[in-house]
C-alpha cells in the first residue's frame, strides 16, 4: 500500500501519549516527495514521462518525431525496437536522438520516404533501478488518394421520385470529412427531403423540379494533409409527365428513367438501412451514430425510440433533421434495440437496430509506484476490465516474469505482485499489461527500496502567521526510511507537547485548531527513524482578525439619483489591508460614475443595469472579510406595449397590452385612456382604471365614436408614459342616450321666452346629424305644446309672450338615427318688467344713536312682475342738529333679500337728521320709491379731544390748552382733567378730579411742586356721557437757589479734597500695574471689567425709551397710587432718578417756540440720555432732596 495525507488525523490528549506521529510498519509504503534537493540525492527507477500516441498517423511531407521522455537517478538511458527487433538508430543516418532524451527525429525532408519507416516502435528507459517501457506505437504515413475516373451519366427522373447521388470517396488515413457543393463551391442546401448520409451519399425522399441542376459534386477533406478531392458533377434534371406530349411519351420507354416509380403521393420505404432490421458494434466511451433515412411522398418525419428503456437525456443528440441519433460517451448499459420510425400521412414503417457495446481495456485501478525500506512488505495492483474481459500479464524491466531473473522477495498472484522483506536488489520497474481483441494497457510502476536517515523538507525558521480563533498548521515535510516518527517542542527547553489542543497529522504538520495570542512563539519539529534524527524550528505569530465595522446597507435608488455605501474596516495594526469593491462578485465596470474613496462607494446618475449586489472585500496578506448590499434600482414603469383589441361589439371591447418593466417598484394599477378620432382628435380622456394584477379589460362604448386606446403604468414613483395608441375602432350610430342638461326659460324683454340648454358634445351625439327639439306651453292654461326642430344650438326665442308667466319646457336631442328619450319637463318665466307698485306704511324706530329699524309693507307679487329679489333701502344724513345748517350727503343703499318685511340700519352717526325710502326690487330692476321718512338719532359720547399741549412751565404751575372734539356727537357740558404726580421712584400720587366749562380751551394749574412731573387725563361730556380720553406728563421747573447751591458744594475744600485723594490712589493703581506687566504678569483688568460689568451703567432698551409704562393702552383711566409698575410687574432701579435735564436736553428733548415740552411724547423709541450715576458730574443735592418727594 501506498502512504498518502489523508484528511483523517490523531488528536493526543494531555496526560496520555506524548504528541508524537507514530507511523507504524502497518504503512508498509513510502510517497517521495516532489522536493528537488531530495530528488536530486535520491536513487529512483525510470518513469516514462511522454510517449507518442498509439495510433500515430504523421505526414509524409514533414520529418517524423517519435517522442519517448523519461526520468529517473541516475538519468536512464534509451533504446528502440521495431517491429519487435532492436532498431540501431546508429547505422541509420536519417534518424537521430535527442539529447538527455529518448526522442527519435526521422529526416525524411531531405530524402528518404516515410513509407520506409512504416512499422511498430517501443521505447526502453533503463537505469541501474531498473527499465520503463512505452506503448507499442504503430507509425503510419497519411494518405489522400484520387477519386477513381468514372464516368458519371446524366439522371433523369420524374417530380416526386427519391433518388441517391452516390459519393464513395477513396479510402484515406485518417477517413476524410465528406461534404456536397457546386461549381460556385457553394454548399448545397439541405433539409428534411434533401440530406447527406453518414456514408457520404446525398440522399432525396423526393424530387422537385428546383432540383435540377447539373454541378452536384462530392468534396472529399484529408485534413491531415490539408488537401480536398474532388468528385466528378454529377448531372440531375427533373421532369413531369405533363411535360411530354403524346408521341414522345409512346416512344418511352420507362427504364430509361432513373426509376418506375409513379410521382403520386406514397408511405414511406426506407433508403438506408435496408430491411426492417440490422446489427451496430460499438465501443465503450465512442459516439454511437444510428442512422435512418427514408423516402415518400410527402416527405416523411423520423422519431426514435429505445424498445427497452429510454433514451438517455444528457448524452442523446439529433442530427441531420433527426435522420441520425447520437450518444456520446457509450457505456454498456446503451446495448439494446432501437427504433427508427419513419411516417407521413399514407403510412408508416419502422427499423430496428440491435446495439451492442463492446469496450476496449480500461483501468479500475492501474498499479502505482512503491517506496519501501529494507524488510518491508508490499503490494502492485493492477485492475482492468473491458467486454470482453482483459487478460493481465505482468513484465519485469521490460521482460516478461517468467522468463525475468528470480526475485524471492516476489510472488505474483494474478493481477498482484506481493513483495515481503524486500532488500535493495528488490527495485525493478513492473509492467501491467491488459489486452482483449479491441485494444490493450500497458502501465509502468517501480518498486524503489531505499534506506535513508530522516530529512524535514520545510525551510528552517520559517514565520508563520495567523489570525486569532482560527486554525494554525505549521508544517514539517519530511523524508526517510524507514518512515520516521515525528515529535513537535514549543521554545527552546520546552517538553514535548502533550496538550490536547494541538492536532498532529500523518504528514508531520502540527495543528492548533483555535490558534490564540499565547500560541505565539517557537516551535520546533524533530523527525527519527533507526538510521538518524533530524529538527526544523518554525516560529508563529498571532495576528488580531479583520472586521468590517460599519457594512454597507441595502438601498433604492430612483433612476438618476446618486448613492453611496459605506464600508469601515478594523485591523490588525501590523497588517495594512486593501479594500475592494464588486458588482455581483465581479468587477466594478469601468464607468466615471463610480468613485471610490477611503470607505465610501458612491455611485452617481443610477442606471437600471446598476442594480445587483455590491461588496465591500478587506483582503490582507492573512485574511479577508467582506459584506454585500444590494441596490435596488427604481422608477416608474416603463409603458406598456402590444395593445391589442378583441371582442369587437357595438358597445364594448376588450383591450389587452403586455405590461413594460416595473423598474423594481411593483405596478399597481393600469390606466386606460381614450381618443375620439372623428369628434376631438388628439384630446385623451380617461376611460377607467384596472389593477396592476390585470392585463386586459372590457371597455364600455358608446355608438358613433372613432376609438383609439392607450395605456399607462403606475407605481408607487409615479404613472409611466403612455403607450402606443390602438388600432382605431369605429362603434355603429345609434339615437342619442341623453338630451341636454341645464335646460332653462328666461326672458331676456317682457315679451319674449328665451330657452337655452347645454348642447351635447360630439361624444354624446351617438350619431350623425345632432338637432334638438325645443317644445313649450303655458303653465296654467290648457294650450297644446308648440314645438320646433332647430339645429346643434344652444338657445331658442319664443316671442310674443306675456310679461312674467310661467311656461313648461322640454328639450328633446335627436340625430338621423331617431330620438332620445322622453325629455323631462322644467319650468321657466317669460320676460320681467320693473314693478309697478313702491312699499307702503314704512316707520322707522330709532334703536339707538348709531342704529335704527325699518319696517314696511309687502308689495302685492302681481305687482312686481317679475322674481322677487328683496327691497332696497336709500337713506341719507340731511342736515346737522346742533348747527342747523343744511348739507347734502351722499346717499347709502342697504339691500334686504326675499320678502323680508323689515331690516336694521347700523352704522349712523349720533345727534343726526336722516331721510329714507323703500323700494322692491326683481329681476330686471328697482319699482318706484316709497314716500320719504326722515328721523333723527340722539345725542351720544363725544370723540377725545382733538388734542393737549401743556406750555409755560413755571416753578409750581402749568398751562394746558387743547382742542374741542372732533365728533362731538352732541353738545358739550364741561371736561374733566385728572392729573397726578410721578416722584423718581415712578410711585404715583394722589389723584386730583377738576371740572372745566365746555366753552373753555386753555387752563392753568397753580400751586404746583417745584420739579415735579405730573400726568394728565382730559376727556370732555356731553348729556349721553363721558368721551374718550387724552393724557400728557409735564414737569414743573427747578428752583435756581438750588441749583446755585449745589454748584457752590461743588467748590467746596472738602470736596475739593476727596477728589484729588481719589485721583492720587488712582495713580497709584496704574504705576502697580505697569510694573507688573513689565514683570511678565498680567492684571486681566479688562477681563474682569466684562464679566462684571456694572447693570446701571447698561444702555436702555429702545422699547423702554417712551415712558409707556405711565399710560394704560385700554382706557388710559388715572393710576392710583402706589399701583404703578411697569408691565412685566417689576420696578427697575434705573428709572427711578428723573430731572429736569434728564427731558430738556439732548436729542429727544425740546421746546417749542411757545415753550411748551415735547420730544418724549412725540412716540419716537430712541435710546434716552444716561440716568442717575451713570453722569460724569459731581452727584446732585437737589436730586437727591427731589428724590424724597
Amino acid at each position: 500500500m501506498q502512504l498518502k495525507i489523508m484528511p483523517r488525523r490523531k488528536r493526543l490528549s494531555a496526560g496520555r501519549t506524548p504528541l508524537i506521529l507514530f507511523l507504524c510498519q502497518i504503512i508498509s509504503a513510502l510517497d517521495v516527495p516532489l522536493d528537488p534537493k531530495l530528488l536530486e540525492d535520491l536513487v529512483q527507477p525510470p518513469t516514462i514521462t511522454q510517449q507518442s500516441p498509439k495510433d500515430y498517423i504523421i505526414d509524409p511531407r514533414e520529418n517524423i518525431v517519435i517522442q519517448c521522455e523519461a526520468k529517473g537517478k541516475p538519468p536512464p538511458s534509451f533504446s528502440w525496437t521495431r517491429n519487435g527487433t532492436h532498431f540501431d538508430i546508429d547505422k541509420d543516418p536519417l534518424v537521430t536522438m535527442k539529447p538527455g532524451s529518448g526522442t527519435l527525429t526521422i529526416n525524411i525532408m531531405s530524402e528518404g520516404k516515410a513509407e520506409t519507416y512504416e512499422g511498430v516502435y517501443q521505447c526502453t528507459a533503463r537505469n541501474e533501478r531498473g527499465a520503463a517501457i512505452s506503448n507499442n506505437i504503430v507509425v503510419r504515413p497519411s494518405r489522400s488518394p484520387l477519386w477513381t475516373k468514372e464516368k458519371l451519366e446524366p439522371i433523369t427522373l420524374r417530380n416526386g421520385q427519391s433518388l441517391i447521388l452516390p459519393c464513395r470517396p477513396p479510402l484515406g488515413l485518417p477517413p476524410p470529412i465528406i461534404f456536397w457543393m457546386d461549381n460556385s463551391f457553394q454548399r448545397l442546401p439541405q433539409s428534411e427531403r434533401v440530406s447527406q448520409g453518414l456514408n457520404g451519399d446525398l440522399y432525396f425522399s423526393n424530387v422537385l423540379p428546383e432540383d435540377t441542376r447539373e454541378d452536384y459534386i462530392c468534396y472529399a477533406r484529408f485534413n491531415h494533409t490539408q488537401t480536398i478531392q474532388q468528385k466528378q458533377p454529377i448531372s440531375v434534371k427533373v421532369i413531369s409527365v405533363d411535360e411530354l406530349n403524346d408521341t414522345i411519351a409512346a416512344n418511352l420507354n420507362d427504364t430509361e428513367f432513373y426509376s418506375a416509380k409513379s410521382n403520386r403521393e406514397r408511405p414511406p420505404t426506407f433508403l438506408t438501412p435496408e430491411g426492417n432490421a440490422s446489427h451496430k458494434e460499438e465501443l465503450r466511451g465512442n459516439v454511437l451514430s444510428l442512422e435512418c433515412i427514408a423516402e415518400g411522398l410527402p416527405t416523411p418525419v423520423i422519431y426514435w425510440i429505445k424498445e427497452d428503456g429510454t433514451l438517455p437525456i444528457n448524452r442523446t443528440f439529433y442530427r441531420n433533421f433527426k435522420k441520425t441519433l447520437q450518444i456520446i460517451q457509450v457505456s454498456e448499459a446503451d446495448s439494446g434495440n432501437y427504433q427508427c420510425i419513419a411516417k407521413n400521412p399514407l403510412g408508416a414503417i419502422h427499423h430496428t437496430i440491435s446495439v451492442t457495446v463492446k469496450a476496449a481495456p480500461y483501468w479500475i485501478m492501474a498499479p502505482q509506484n512503491l517506496v519501501l525500506s529494507p524488510g518491508e512488505d508490499g503490494r502492485l495492483m493492477c485492475g482492468a476490465n473491458g467486454n470482453p474481459k482483459p487478460k493481465i500479464s505482468w513484465l519485469s524491466n521490460g521482460v516478461p516474469v517468467e522468463i525475468a531473473p528470480d526475485d524471492p522477495s516476489r510472488k505474483i498472484d494474478g493481477d498482484t505482485i506481493i513483495f515481503s522483506n524486500v532488500q535493495e536488489r528488490s527495485s525493478a520497474v513492473y509492467q501491467c499489461n491488459a489486452s482483449n481483441e479491441y485494444g490493450y494497457l500497458l502501465a509502468n510502476a517501480f518498486v524503489n527500496v531505499l534506506a535513508e536517515p530522516p530529512r524535514i523538507l520545510t525551510s528552517a525558521n520559517t514565520l508563520y502567521q495567523v489570525i486569532a480563533d482560527r486554525p494554525a498548521l505549521l508544517d514539517c515535510a519530511f523524508f526517510g526510511s524507514p518512515l520516521p516518527t515525528i515529535e513537535w517542542f514549543k521554545g527552546a527547553k520546552g517538553s514535548a507537547l502533550r496538550e490536547d489542543i494541538y492536532v498532529l497529522h500523518e504528514n508531520g504538520t502540527l495543528e492548533i485548531p483555535v490558534a490564540q495570542k499565547d500560541s505565539t512563539g517557537t516551535y520546533t519539529c524533530v523527525a527519527r527513524n533507526k538510521l538518524g534524527m533530524a529538527k526544523n524550528e518554525v516560529h508563529l505569530e498571532i495576528k488580531d482578525a479583520t472586521r468590517i465595522i460599519k457594512q454597507p446597507e441595502y438601498a433604492v435608488m430612483q433612476r438618476g439619483g446618486t448613492v453611496s455605501f459605506e464600508c469601515k474596516v478594523k485591523h490588525d495594526h501590523t497588517l495594512i489591508p486593501t479594500i475592494t469593491w464588486l458588482k455581483d462578485n465581479g468587477e466594478l465596470p469601468n464607468d466615471g460614475r463610480f468613485t471610490v474613496d477611503k470607505d465610501h462607494l458612491v455611485v452617481a446618475d443610477v442606471r437600471d443595469d446598476d442594480g445587483g449586489t455590491y461588496t465591500c472585500v478587506a483582503n490582507t496578506t492573512l485574511d479577508n472579510v467582506s459584506a454585500s448590499a444590494v441596490l435596488s434600482v427604481v422608477d416608474v414603469p416603463n409603458p406598456p406595449f402590444d395593445l391589442e383589441l378583441t371582442d369587437q361589439l357595438d358597445k364594448s371591447v376588450q383591450l389587452s397590452w403586455t405590461p413594460g418593466n416595473d423598474n423594481n417598484s411593483p405596478i399597481t394599477k393600469f390606466i386606460i385612456e381614450y381618443e375620439d378620432a372623428m369628434h376631438e382628435a388628439g384630446l385623451w380622456h380617461h376611460q377607467t382604471e384596472v389593477s396592476g394584477m390585470q392585463t386586459t379589460a372590457q371597455l364600455k362604448l358608446s355608438p358613433y365614436v372613432n376609438y383609439s386606446f392607450r395605456v399607462m403604468a403606475v407605481n408607487s414613483l409615479g404613472r409611466s408614459l403612455p403607450s402606443e395608441a390602438s388600432e382605431q375602432y369605429l362603434t355603429k350610430a345609434a339615437e342619442p342616450d341623453t338630451n341636454p342638461t341645464a335646460v332653462e326659460g328666461l326672458g331676456s324683454e317682457p315679451d319674449n321666452l328665451v330657452i337655452t340648454w347645454k348642447p351635447l358634445n360630439g361624444f354624446e351625439s351617438n350619431g350623425p346629424g345632432l338637432q334638438y327639439k325645443v317644445s313649450w306651453r303655458q303653465k296654467d292654461g290648457d294650450d297644446e305644446w308648440t314645438s320646433v326642430v332647430v339645429a346643434n344650438v344652444s338657445k331658442y326665442i319664443v316671442s310674443g309672450t306675456p310679461t312674467f308667466v310661467p311656461y313648461l319646457i322640454k328639450v328633446q336631442a335627436l340625430n338621423d338615427v331617431g330620438f332620445a328619450p322622453e325629455p323631462a319637463v322644467v319650468m321657466g318665466h317669460s320676460g320681467e318688467d320693473l314693478p309697478m307698485v313702491a312699499p307702503g306704511n314704512v316707520h322707522v324706530n330709532v334703536v339707538n344713536s348709531t342704529l335704527a329699524e325699518v319696517h314696511w309693507d309687502p308689495v302685492p307679487l302681481k305687482s312686481i312682475r317679475g322674481h322677487l329679489q328683496g327691497y332696497r333701502i336709500y337713506y341719507w344724513k340731511a342736515q346737522s342738529s346742533s348747527k342747523r345748517n343744511r348739507r347734502h350727503l351722499e346717499k347709502k343703499i342697504l339691500t334686504f333679500q326675499g320678502s323680508k318685511t323689515h331690516g336694521m340700519l347700523p352704522g349712523l352717526e349720533p345727534f343726526s337728521h336722516y331721510t329714507l325710502n323703500v323700494r322692491v326690487v326683481n329681476g330686471k330692476g328697482e319699482g318706484p320709491a316709497s314716500p320719504d321718512r326722515v328721523f333723527n338719532t340722539p345725542e351720544g359720547v363725544p370723540s377725545a379731544p382733538s388734542s393737549l399741549k401743556i406750555v409755560n412751565p413755571t416753578l409750581d404751575s402749568l398751562t394746558l390748552e387743547w382742542d374741542p372734539p372732533s365728533r362731538p356727537n352732541g353738545i358739550l357740558t364741561e371736561y374733566t382733567l385728572k392729573y397726578q404726580p410721578i416722584n423718581s421712584t415712578h410711585e404715583l400720587g394722589p389723584l386730583v378730579d377738576l371740572k372745566i366749562p365746555a366753552n373753555k380751551t386753555r387752563w392753568t394749574l397753580k400751586n404746583l411742586n417745584f420739579s415735579t412731573r405730573y400726568k394728565f387725563y382730559f376727556y370732555a361730556q356731553t348729556a349721553a356721557g363721558s368721551g374718550s380720553q387724552i393724557t400728557e406728563e409735564a414737569v414743573t421747573t427747578v428752583d435756581e437757589a438750588m441749583a446755585s447751591r449745589q454748584v457752590d458744594i461743588a467748590t467746596q475744600g472738602w470736596f475739593i479734597g476727596l477728589m484729588c485723594a481719589v485721583a492720587l490712589l488712582i495713580l497709584i493703581l496704574l504705576i502697580v500695574c505697569f510694573i507688573r506687566r513689565n514683570k511678565g504678569g498680567k492684571y486681566p483688568v479688562k477681563e474682569k471689567e466684562d464679566a462684571h460689568a456694572d447693570p446701571e451703567i447698561q444702555p436702555m432698551k429702545e422699547d423702554d425709551g417712551t415712558f409707556g409704562e405711565y399710560s394704560d393702552a385700554e382706557d388710559h383711566k388715572p393710576l392710583k397710587k402706589g399701583s404703578r409698575t411697569p408691565s412685566d410687574r417689576t420696578v427697575k432701579k434705573e428709572d427711578s432718578d428723573d430731572s429736569l435735564v434728564d427731558y430738556g436736553e439732548g436729542v429727544n428733548g425740546q421746546f417749542n417756540e411757545d415753550g411748551s415740552f415735547i420730544g418724549q411724547y412725540s412716540g419716537k423709541k430712541e435710546k434716552e440720555p444716561a440716568e442717575g450715576n451713570e453722569s460724569s458730574e459731581a452727584p446732585s443735592p437737589v436730586n437727591a432732596m427731589n428724590s424724597f418727594v
